[in-house]
């Protein structure tokens, strides 16, 4: 079995697994309610206004530190079960590993305005990553077999 990095390691393998990821993104992002479901789905609108394919684009650009985050529990859900029931079953180990990069890629921006933005959203991230690793062990078992 070829392992996440390997799968992404061929352009055509890594496009459809953007494609889908944004999907993915798009999916659960629609599906928030409330008044915090409304605020990220305002927030996210808003960003796609402004710059057309930046979700593409930020998935494309941290998809290398995410598989490096992943992986491990790639390795482990393929020897306890499947990749999607792993991944339904530690959601929130497998959250903290994504947001880990993403906290760690934050801490580097250079923009300031960017910076205060994720910091005002990340106090929801991880019940809304947490909300989403089904999704994301959904979408690893089609690309991962």
């Amino acid at each position: 079995m070829k392992t996440l990095t390997e799968v992404l390691s061929d352009s055509a393998a890594r496009a459809a697994f953007v494609t889908d990821g944004v999907a993915l993104i798009k999916q659960e992002v629609a599906g928030k309610s409330g008044f915090s479901g409304m605020a990220l789905r305002t927030g996210f609108g808003a960003v796609q206004a402004i710059r057309p394919g930046i979700l593409a684009d930020a998935l494309d650009m941290l998809l290398p530190s995410f598989s490096t985050a992943v992986e491990h529990h790639v390795d482990a859900a393929r020897q306890e079960s499947t990749i999607t029931t792993y991944f339904s079953n530690h959601a929130a180990r497998v959250a903290d590993a994504l947001l880990s990069v993403t906290d760690a890629r934050a801490e580097r921006a250079n923009n300031a305005t960017l910076k205060r933005a994720y910091k005002g959203l990340r106090g929801q991230a991880r019940t809304h990553t947490v909300a989403a690793i089904p999704g994301l062990g959904r979408l690893l078992q089609k690309h991962l077999g």
